[in-house]
C-alpha cells in the first residue's frame, strides 16, 4: 500500500508505514542524524533530523515520524536549518570536550601534538614523524630553535611542567634523518603549473614543501649561494648545526624543488617572473626588496591576513616579508597557509586560505579535572637535557607519556563536530556559567568513556541490548540528569570487549573511543 506525499514540491507515491527519514533517503535527500540506528526501535533524542510538514506547519523529527497520506515535506528551508542549528547548540550546551588540545591550537602550524605524543610513547617513531611532517616542513630545525608556543599552552603546566614538545618533535625528525632514505611525503601527479618562490628561507622552503605535494613545480630564487635564509646566516651553529638544515633542505630538493641560488631579483623583474610562472610567492625575509606594483608599508608587503594574497593577481607574500621578525615556526606556518591559498587560486576556487573546522572548547581547566587528565599521563617530572643534547630512546618514550591527551581522539570523525561546522553553530549560545568536571572511565579497555562528551543518543544502549549483553550499557537517572552508565556493581566492571568496540565505533561523538593501538 502506498500513500501520496509531496517532497520539496515534488509529488510522490511512497510506501506506507515507513519513516519520513526513510522516504527522504530513498529520494537521495540527506538529512543529518545523530541518535538514529537503523533496524532498531527509535525514540528521537538529538532532534537534528528535523524537517517541516507544510500540511500542519509543524517541525517534525524525520527519524521517528511515520509518513502519512497528504504530507507536504520541506527538508531544508530556513526554518528547518535554524531548528537543526538550535538542536546542535543545545547538545553543545553540556558537551564538555575540546576537539583540539591547547598545544595544537597554540602551534602556529597547528600540528597534531597529542597524536605525535601517543605514537612516540608507543615507540611508533615513523608514524609520529608522518604526523609531524603533515604540518611542519622542517621539524629537525624547529626542534632545536623553536620558542615553543605550544609548550606555553600545554595543560600539564597547570600541574607541574609542560611536556617537552619541541624535543619530542626533534627526536622524531632526527630518527628519520638517520635513515638511508628519509621519509618523503606522497606527491600528486604533476599538474603542469609552475610556481616561483622568491626567497629560500624557512617560509619559502615551507611553501615549496607543501606545493610540491599538491603537484606543482616549484622554483626557488635566492640571492645567497646556499638555501636556508636566516636559518643559515643568522642562527649560530651551536644552536642549529648546518648539516641538519642541509639534510632537511635536501628532502625538499628530492621532492622536486629547483633552486636558483645567487639570483637576486631586481625591483622591475617581478612582472617578468609573473609572466613566466603561474603564481608567485614572495618570501624574501626582513631585508626584502621593493617590487614594482606590489603594495608595501614601511618594510612590509601588504597582504590579506588569512590568505597572504597581495594586491597583484597571483602574487602572495609570507614570512618576514609581511611581518618582520625571526620566529621560524611562524614563517613555516605561513608557507603552509600560502600553499593552501595558492592551490585554491590555481584551481579557480574561492581563495579562503586554511579555514579551520568548528572546534569545541570548554575553557580553563578546573582543579577537579586534574585527576581525569592525569589518568592518561605518567606522573614523571619533566625530563631536562643538558646543553644541546636531545632525548634518548627511553627518555622520549617517558616524556611523551607525560602528555595528558586533552584533545579528542574522535575529532576527525565526530558527527557533532561535522554538523556544528556545517550549520555554523554558536557553542556559547546556551553554555552554562559553570560546567561539569571532566571524567574519563577506563572500565573496559580498549575503550575510554568520557561522560561529559555524551549526548545521550542511546546508540550504545541499543547495541548492547541487541547483543543481549548482560553487562551492557543503560540509561541511569531521569530527565536532565540521565546518563549512560554500566548498571552493575564494582565486582562486575567488565563489558564484553566486542560489544564495547562496536559501541565506540558507532558513537557519534568522542564519548566512547578506542585506544587499542596506543601504549595504554
Amino acid at each position: 500500500m502506498e500513500v501520496r506525499v509531496e517532497i520539496n514540491g515534488n509529488k510522490r507515491n511512497v510506501e506506507n508505514g515507513i519513516t519520513v527519514l526513510d522516504v527522504l533517503e530513498k529520494e537521495g535527500i540527506e538529512v543529518p542524524t545523530m541518535c538514529y540506528l537503523k533496524g532498531t526501535e527509535h525514540f528521537p533524542t538529538c532532534m537534528v533530523c528535523m524537517v517541516k510538514d507544510l500540511q500542519t506547519n509543524k517541525l517534525i523529527p524525520s527519524c521517528s515520524t511515520i509518513v502519512a497520506d497528504g504530507m507536504d515535506i520541506i527538508s531544508n528551508d530556513e526554518e528547518v536549518v535554524e531548528a537543526r542549528k538550535t538542536a546542535l547548540e543545545l547538545l553543545l550546551s553540556d558537551h564538555v570536550g575540546e576537539c583540539n588540545a591547547p598545544c595544537q591550537t597554540g602551534c602556529p602550524a597547528k600540528m597534531d601534538i597529542p597524536e605525535m605524543n601517543r605514537l612516540l610513547a608507543a615507540g611508533k617513531f615513523d608514524e609520529a614523524l608522518m604526523v609531524v611532517k603533515k604540518d611542519i616542513a622542517l621539524p629537525a630545525v624547529l626542534g632545536r630553535i623553536c620558542p615553543a608556543p605550544c609548550e606555553r599552552a600545554c595543560r600539564r603546566r597547570n600541574i607541574d611542567l609542560p611536556v617537552s614538545i619541541c624535543l619530542l618533535k626533534r627526536y622524531a625528525a632526527d630518527h628519520d634523518l638517520q635513515k638511508l632514505a628519509p621519509y618523503l611525503p606522497d606527491r600528486k601527479k604533476l599538474n603542469g603549473k609552475r610556481i616561483a618562490i622568491i626567497g629560500a628561507g624557512p617560509a619559502g622552503l615551507s611553501a615549496a614543501y607543501f606545493l610540491l605535494q599538491k603537484g606543482y613545480q616549484c622554483v626557488l630564487f635566492d640571492k645567497n649561494s646556499l638555501a636556508g635564509g636566516a636559518l643559515r646566516y643568522a642562527v649560530p651553529d651551536e644552536r642549529l648545526p648546518k648539516d641538519v638544515l642541509d639534510e632537511e633542505i635536501e628532502i625538499i630538493r628530492q621532492m622536486g624543488a629547483v633552486f636558483e641560488m645567487g639570483r637576486e631579483l631586481q625591483k622591475d623583474e617581478l612582472e617578468t617572473i609573473r609572466k613566466e610562472f603561474d603564481g608567485v610567492i614572495v618570501a624574501t625575509g626582513e631585508d626584502n626588496a621593493d617590487f614594482d606594483g606590489l603594495d608595501k608599508r614601511h618594510r612590509s608587503f601588504i597582504v590579506e591576513r588569512l590568505t597572504h594574497r597581495s594586491n597583484l593577481e597571483g602574487v602572495f607574500a609570507i614570512g618576514s616579508a609581511i611581518k618582520p621578525g625571526r620566529v621560524a615556526i611562524r614563517a613555516v606556518a605561513h608557507g603552509k597557509e600560502a600553499a593552501i591559498a595558492m592551490d585554491q587560486f590555481q584551481k579557480n576556487k574561492p581563495v579562503k586560505g586554511d579555514i579551520r573546522m568548528f572546534t569545541s572548547r570548554f575553557g580553563r581547566m578546573y582543579e577537579e579535572d586534574h585527576e581525569a587528565f592525569m589518568a592518561e599521563a605518567d606522573d614523571y617530572p619533566r625530563i631536562e637535557t643538558a646543553g644541546d643534547e636531545g632525548f634518548t630512546l627511553d627518555e622520549v618514550k617517558s616524556e611523551a607519556a607525560r602528555c595528558m591527551h586533552c584533545d579528542c581522539r574522535a575529532k576527525d570523525d565526530c558527527m557533532l563536530r561535522t554538523l556544528s561546522d556545517m550549520y555554523r553553530v554558536n557553542q556559547r549560545r546556551f553554555f552554562p556559567k559553570t560546567r561539569a568536571p571532566i571524567r574519563k572511565i577506563f572500565r573496559n579497555k580498549p575503550v575510554v568513556y568520557e561522560p561529559e562528551k555524551c549526548i545521550k543518543c542511546g546508540i550504545c544502549v541499543k547495541i548492547t541490548s541487541m547483543q543481549q549483553d548482560d553487562l551492557g550499557l543503560a540509561y541511569i537517572g531521569k530527565g536532565f540528569d540521565v546518563e549512560i552508565e554500566v548498571p552493575f556493581d564494582d565486582s562486575k566492571l567488565k563489558l564484553l570487549e566486542e560489544t564495547a568496540i562496536q559501541c565506540a565505533e558507532m558513537c557519534p561523538t568522542g564519548a566512547l573511543e578506542l585506544f587499542e593501538n596506543e601504549r595504554y
